[in-house]
């Protein structure tokens, strides 16, 4: 006889809820595989896991589009960050800008190399400092800086920091559905195990292939072990032939 194996995915556990519900549903009351309180369990729960199920795919696939959005635009305000940063250091360097002034910049005057902007948080926080910081010199009387200048920055800048607010409210939605939907994974896995234990001990004495048409007519999965001969038909006959011979010796 093949083992059998619980489903693995979403799909495949509603489909083998589905299926023994359906199932159930269409046998006879003295033909009734499963009692009466799994069964009212079962239907409940469906309803429920399917909408949760749909609910999971449709957070993921917001979360999947709106990723794509936001990864580009962290790539953008990194860009444009770094760039208006080497073009100021290099107008420090070429004395056009008083190296004391990119500590309005909240940068090290004393060194022109950049800084961390590897992280979303170091985004945030240079952003607004390059943004605050050409604002105070340029009000001060210096000339604009340009390629990119401030307002382009800003542009992709606030772009970023936009959807910073939204991406994390967008990870805290879905690792709470997820959350939702693994528990509900267990109750499915529990039930289905409950159907599974209580269809194989009804059909218990049916013969193997009989057995297996039934169970499987109630959405359980079975598989074959490697070099196993699979049932069929004939399996029965020859068993019922078997038998037929031995109770003839036995007379």
């Amino acid at each position: 006889m093949p083992y059998r194996r619980l489903p693995k995915t979403d799909q495949a556990r509603l489909h083998a809820l589905q299926k023994a519900v359906q199932q159930a549903g269409n046998a006879a009351y003295n033909d009734q595989a499963i009692n009466y309180r799994t069964l009212t369990e079962a239907q409940r729960f469906l309803m429920q896991y399917e909408n949760q199920v749909a609910q999971y795919h449709a957070n993921f696939d917001i979360k999947v589009t709106a990723n794509k959005q936001y990864r580009h635009r962290v790539r953008n305000a990194r860009m444009y960050i770094s760039h208006f940063i080497q073009v100021l250091n290099l107008a420090v360097i070429r004395g056009e800008i008083k190296r004391a002034q990119t500590e309005l910049y909240k940068l090290d005057p004393k060194s022109n190399a950049l800084p961390d902007l590897s992280t979303e948080e170091g985004l945030m926080e240079w952003g607004q400092n390059i943004i605050d910081g050409e604002n105070k010199r340029t009000a001060a009387g210096g000339f604009a800086i340009y390629n990119p200048a401030i307002n382009k920055v800003k542009v992709h800048y606030e772009m970023f920091k936009e959807d910073y607010t939204s991406h994390a409210l967008h990870k805290k939605t879905h690792s709470r559905v997820f959350e939702d939907t693994e528990t509900l994974r267990k109750q499915a896995d529990e039930i289905i195990l409950s159907i599974w234990d209580q269809v194989e001990a009804f059909y218990k004495d049916e013969l193997p292939y009989a057995k297996l048409q039934k169970c499987q007519a109630y959405g359980m999965i079975y598989y074959y072990r490697t070099g196993e001969a699979k049932l069929t038909p004939q399996t029965d006959q020859q068993i019922l032939a078997q038998r037929a011979q031995q109770t003839t010796l036995d007379l």
